[in-house]
């Protein structure tokens, strides 16, 4: 047997998306009505391996690219925007873990746990930020941790979720501390309260932490409180190009759709101003497209330099990819017309969902307040 035979095939993911599509998108509507988890998609995420997806091989997984993990997440995206945005999360934590796998930090056995088990992360840091929340009390081996973390998509199948807390240190003074905590310890609580405008299946609730005991040898991390550090260029390098292609396939599913009831409507006759109104969506998906896809190179697969002008050039292109994936979408109701209006079309969910993408780190005025620091020569965050 030659090498090409003896070589797994390695899965095209993408293809694999387009694939299990059709059934997520068939339960999207119900999700959305019910404000209920995409449980049912998770399960079958899970059947076909795509937690384990950007694990290396060598380590059992999949061996996804970061490329491949951002076109997997928008193909994903055009089914069920609320599943695609949940395993996103998922996906950039396991990146980062990748990262520091690279630089040569001891998280072999989470990678490893991962591609056996395909358990989910379920991460907190977009709105921890600088500043983390939550109290973390020095005990005899570890800490006792006490907090309320918000946005912990795909929490109801979670596994593992990756946090911090705030560590008053008598020599350091505030400091964040970063671990990991199972789901199922004692003191977690998952609430189930996600009822939102849009991205209602991602199961991002709150999850509550009373007294949980989180052992010393867990923290990997410990930083100043409210300073900029490293690791959040790390985390933005890999993490919004995974989240800004989740916005851009709902664009492109938004334009898609619109372009299915113009050309219907077309036949009836031509409405002068319709064109016009399909030559600005098409504008606006592009500067989508090429600003997510600028991200990605951005990247590089994870060969990114961490610097803030990294974190920077990321934070610029995360506010241009979300204004333009909202104007598509808006435009892309312009299009349908009044009949994009109603909910059986489907437009109405994606305008929701797409609205989304602004909450993500940056938010607009705020990526406008860093890189105008930048430019300055100040830190970034003060």
């Amino acid at each position: 047997m030659d090498e090409a035979q003896a070589a797994p095939r390695r899965t095209d993911w993408v293809a694999l998306a387009r694939e299990v599509g059709p059934a997520f998108a068939a339960r999207a509507v119900d999700y959305d009505q019910r404000d209920a988890f995409a449980a049912e998609n998770y399960a079958e995420l899970k059947a076909h391996r795509f937690f384990s997806a950007g694990v290396p091989t060598e380590l059992g997984g999949g061996g996804a690219s970061h490329p491949e993990l951002s076109a997997m997440l928008r193909e994903l995206a055009r089914h069920c925007g609320s599943t695609a945005l949940a395993l996103s999360m998922h996906t950039h934590l396991l990146g980062t873990a990748l990262w520091r796998w690279r630089q040569g930090e001891p998280v072999e056995p989470l990678l490893r746990r991962v591609a056996q088990d395909e358990i989910v992360l379920v991460g907190t840091g977009a709105s921890d930020w600088v500043d983390s929340s939550g109290t973390a009390k020095e005990v005899e081996g570890g800490y006792r941790i006490t907090g309320r973390k918000i946005f912990g998509s795909g929490s109801p199948a979670g596994t593992l979720l990756l946090t911090s807390a705030v560590y008053e240190d008598p020599e350091d003074g505030p400091t964040a501390l970063h671990f990991p905590v199972p789901i199922a310890a004692e003191g977690m609580t998952v609430l189930n309260n996600w009822q939102t405008m849009g991205m209602r299946a991602t199961g991002s609730n709150d999850i509550l932490l009373d007294n949980v005991f989180v052992p010393e040898s867990d923290v990997w991390l410990r930083r100043p409180k409210g300073q900029w550090h490293v690791f959040f260029t790390t985390v933005a390098a890999i993490s919004q190009p995974l989240i800004m292609s989740v916005y851009a396939g709902i664009a492109e599913a938004a334009s898609n759709m619109a372009l299915g009831i113009a050309r219907k409507k077309s036949k009836r006759g031509l409405d002068p101003n319709l064109p016009y109104l399909l030559g600005e969506m098409e504008n606006t998906l592009v500067t989508a497209q090429l600003a997510v896809q600028n991200l990605v190179d951005l990247c590089n697969d994870y060969a990114f330099e961490p610097t803030v002008a990294t974190a920077d050039a990321v934070m610029v292109r995360k506010t241009i990819a979300a204004n333009a994936c909202v104007q598509t979408v808006e435009k892309a109701l312009e299009v349908a017309g009044g009949g994009a209006y109603f909910r059986s079309v489907g437009l109405e969910r994606l305008l929701r969902d797409v609205h989304g993408s602004q909450y993500h780190p940056l938010q607009e005025k705020r990526q406008h307040l860093f890189t105008g620091r930048v430019a300055l020569g100040l830190a970034p965050v003060g």
